[in-house]
């Protein structure tokens, strides 16, 4: 896959099946609009692309700490690079971007490409105002020469799959329904920073997760998980709140690796949230709160071993 930041150029001369898309989580239903237009274009011998934003535009729309995504640029480069389309654009997103006119953009694309068909989701629009919805979109590529496909949302377990559903669901604790809906475990991956050392204390030493600002947590609680370390895939409990039994006031993410002992300081850790053992709550003393974390770890060992 190539990967280019800008459509200021020519980026090539083969006629071109494109989607666009902000792809946060790249989701069953984005995974399903992006690998059937590769398959069409490469029946065609056509190229298959893919445009996407950095930044994301739900950070550029929104103030600060508004908005909470499910992937950062490069994990979502990494996802989509696994469907294997020819050429993938991350453009820039901007103040100046988010006011062009859907039309002066895609006549932006179609300098930069043979344009043949755009590939959407169907409550897609871009441009300023959100003006180039699909039917704005279709009107456009007669005089530009492409068609539009906007495709319906994928639908599981009755409902239609969109990101947004997708994170009121982790955000409710719901992480068996939310990976179903992403098709791959939920990843949290954070930087591996100095704690007070509590776990080490009661026997179950942690690694305290340092995340950006913008990620999207789960809902509080204690959650089996699977972590990748040193290429072997590792049993964990992970606990993401504000430990009331030690009084605690600020959220923490902290990871408890089964089985496993070394130094992780400064190393960038991704947890695989698979299932949710229980609210985090508060114990009477400590010898509780071991008693309940050697039960989570039991659990954990039952549900993932």
């Amino acid at each position: 896959m190539r990967i280019v930041n800008l459509i200021d150029h020519l980026l090539t001369d083969q006629p071109t099946i494109l989607n666009i898309g902000k792809f946060d989580g790249v989701h069953i239903g984005h995974q399903r609009l992006i690998s059937l237009a590769i398959e069409q274009a490469h029946a065609q011998k056509w190229l298959s692309a893919v445009l996407t934003f950095n930044p994301h535009p739900d950070l550029v729309l929104h103030p600060p700490g508004e908005q909470r995504l499910l992937t950062s640029p490069i994990e979502r480069t990494l996802l989509i690079d696994k469907l294997k389309p020819d050429l993938l654009i991350i453009a820039p997103f901007t103040p100046t971007v988010m006011a062009t006119p859907a039309l002066t953009y895609m006549q932006q694309i179609c300098k930069a490409l043979p344009l043949r068909e755009l590939w959407v989701g169907e409550g897609f629009a871009l441009g300023r105002e959100r003006e180039g919805n699909v039917a704005q979109l279709e009107e456009i590529g007669q005089a530009l020469g492409y068609r539009v496909k906007p495709m319906p949302a994928v639908e599981l377990d009755g409902l239609k799959v969109s990101t947004s559903l997708i994170r009121q669901l982790l955000q409710m604790g719901k992480i068996e329904q939310a990976n179903r809906f992403l098709g791959r475990p939920f990843v949290l991956e954070g930087v591996v920073v100095a704690g007070e050392r509590r776990g080490r204390e009661i026997g179950f030493p942690t690694a305290n997760l340092a995340v950006e600002s913008w990620r999207l947590l789960p809902a509080d609680g204690v959650y089996a998980c699977h972590v990748r370390q040193q290429g072997e895939l590792l049993l964990a409990i992970t606990n993401i709140g504000i430990r009331p039994t030690f009084g605690g006031f600020q959220p923490t993410i902290e990871t408890h690796l089964l089985d496993w002992q070394g130094d992780l300081y400064g190393q960038i850790l991704p947890v695989q949230f698979l299932h949710r053992l229980r609210r985090e709550q508060k114990f009477g003393n400590i010898a509780e709160l071991k008693a309940q974390l050697t039960r989570d770890a039991a659990q954990t060992r039952t549900l993932l071993g």
